[in-house]
């Protein structure tokens, strides 16, 4: 340090320094503008990323959002399907129970008016057979009876004294 200041030359310091103005203005005129353009490009380019990557990170939660709207709104109309469904099926099988129900008291009835028919016709065929059987035992006690004269005036007055005149 100390051979620089005792060598010191004032008209090499004024070149150099003449030289370093004319080398700034060189730099300032044709340089420093593009330097600065692009170094403002470049804080442009800069912040026009942060603001895109800002809204890419802004329509990625409306995006998540609406993809958890759209998801409940799946889940409940599942949830909706399946409840219907499950209400569909109960009042299927109460419809079901239902109808078997009344298709049994149905049969039942049917069962009841064929017995009910079974049982007069049996009571008419008795009805027929005992009045047959009447009739035939009233013909032979009668054929017996009638077989005499005597008996048939006997039968005659009988029920002469039955009927009485008015």
């Amino acid at each position: 340090m100390d051979k620089l200041i005792n060598d010191f030359s004032f008209g090499l310091f004024f070149w150099q320094a003449i030289i370093l103005l004319v080398l700034i203005l060189l730099l300032v005129k044709f340089a420093w503008k593009p330097i600065m353009e692009s170094i403002t490009a470049r804080e442009e380019g800069i912040k026009d990323a942060l603001l895109s990557a800002e809204n890419a990170k802004k329509e990625m939660q409306n995006l998540q959002a609406d993809n958890q709207r759209i998801l409940n709104e799946a889940r409940a109309e599942r949830d909706a399907m399946l409840k219907e469904a499950r209400e569909m099926k109960e009042k299927m099988i109460a419809d079901s129970k239902n109808e078997a129900q009344e298709q049994g008291l149905k049969m039942i009835e049917q069962a009841k008016v064929a017995i009910e028919n079974e049982k007069n016709a049996a009571m008419a065929e008795l009805k027929l057979q005992v009045s047959t059987l009447s009739l035939s035992i009233a013909e032979k006690l009668l054929k017996e009876e009638l077989s005499n004269k005597e008996s048939q005036t006997k039968l005659v007055e009988k029920m002469l004294g039955d009927v009485k005149l008015n």
